[in-house]
């Protein structure tokens, strides 16, 4: 069953785009039947909670932290994940770059824009992403890879269509220029199991999945 998903969801994506299947909150044995069905690339939430899971399931699973990324909480991910999409401000993005070379690794990162109508999400609002005075060439052991975006719950479509766009417009901007000369930058992160259709015709690269993969969420049970 949940394999049928994957391959239906897939087959839902644009050429370029992958899938994060988000596994937080569910057993190994659900995760385990996704791998077994080819999907080796996981979004986990929780920092705890990956690690623990990372040093049971299979090596070559690619990790992707999607998390609200806390500083402290690095040390239980940073020497083995492959991918952080929450990077929301300079400081953060120092704080990986002490983890990552303390590990004696190199981590890619997704800068996360705040483009929502609503205050509780987290990120750079496209003005301060901008003016960001953060020097990559001080970060050695972090290739900023792309863009993190989530757009305004709302059932309004056009809204969330043109929260989307903005952060396309927003990662075309910053590809053309600052990051012209990093090849590296080419992932924009957008896309949820209620809105990844709208975010892949607007230019996701990645799309986090977690529900319609592996149901209903139980946050009882979160590490």
């Amino acid at each position: 069953m949940i394999g049928e998903k994957i391959a239906n969801i897939k087959n839902t994506l644009a050429e370029g785009c992958r899938l994060v299947a988000v596994s937080k909150t569910k057993p190994v044995e659900d995760i385990m039947e996704a791998y077994n069905a080819g999907q080796r690339l996981f979004g986990e939430n929780y920092a705890t909670e990956l690690r623990d899971k990372a040093a049971v399931l299979p090596k070559d699973i690619e990790w992707h932290f999607i998390g609200h990324l806390q500083s402290k909480q690095l040390k239980y991910y940073i020497g083995f994940v492959s991918m952080i999409h929450g990077v929301d401000s300079v400081e953060h993005l120092e704080d990986v770059e002490h983890a990552a070379a303390k590990a004696g690794r190199e981590v890619d990162v997704l800068l996360q824009v705040h483009v929502a109508k609503e205050e509780t999400k987290f990120g750079f609002l496209p003005e301060e992403l901008m003016a960001a005075d953060f020097d990559l060439s001080a970060c050695p052991h972090v290739r900023v890879c792309g863009l993190m975006a989530m757009a305004s719950n709302t059932p309004d479509v056009e809204r969330v269509r043109a929260d989307f766009r903005e952060a396309k417009s927003l990662f075309d901007t910053l590809k053309a220029g600052r990051f012209a000369n990093h090849p590296e930058f080419r992932e924009l992160s957008m896309g949820m199991s209620h809105d990844y259709m709208l975010a892949v015709e607007e230019g996701s690269t990645l799309v986090r999945i977690g529900s319609s993969i592996f149901g209903a969420r139980d946050y009882s049970k979160k590490q």
